[in-house]
């Protein structure tokens, strides 16, 4: 038998009294140098392949700005275009997803390198 590998990944929300993200923590087993990383924002999209369907779960905390969120935003939808394009080796359509991506910035105001 293979010696199989894991890793655990840990996502800790820390809600108001109203459920609101106040703050949200991450964690990995193989994180060099940290104990819990903050961040203001995540999105985590889960494949369920027996219902065929995608599971989301959206969260910011209030101190995330309009601003950042547009940023995390195009950031997010130009790595969902290179994981398209090596998950499926489809450059036609991941290259209109990043010129879509080039549209975003350019509509949501956002200075891109």
């Amino acid at each position: 038998m293979k010696n199989k590998k894991s890793k655990k990944i840990s996502i800790e929300v820390e809600l108001d009294e109203n459920n609101i993200p106040e703050s949200i923590k991450w964690s990995a087993s193989d994180m060099q140098g940290y104990d819990d990383a903050s961040c203001r924002a995540m999105i985590l999209s889960l494949w369920d392949h027996r219902t065929k369907d995608t599971l989301r779960l959206d969260l910011w905390t209030r101190d995330m700005t309009i601003d950042e969120m547009k940023i995390f935003f195009h950031q997010t939808l130009i790595t969902m275009a290179d994981t398209l394009e090596r998950s499926t080796t489809d450059e036609r359509i991941s290259g209109d997803m990043r010129d879509f991506c080039s549209y975003f910035a350019e509509k949501m105001d956002i200075a891109t390198s």
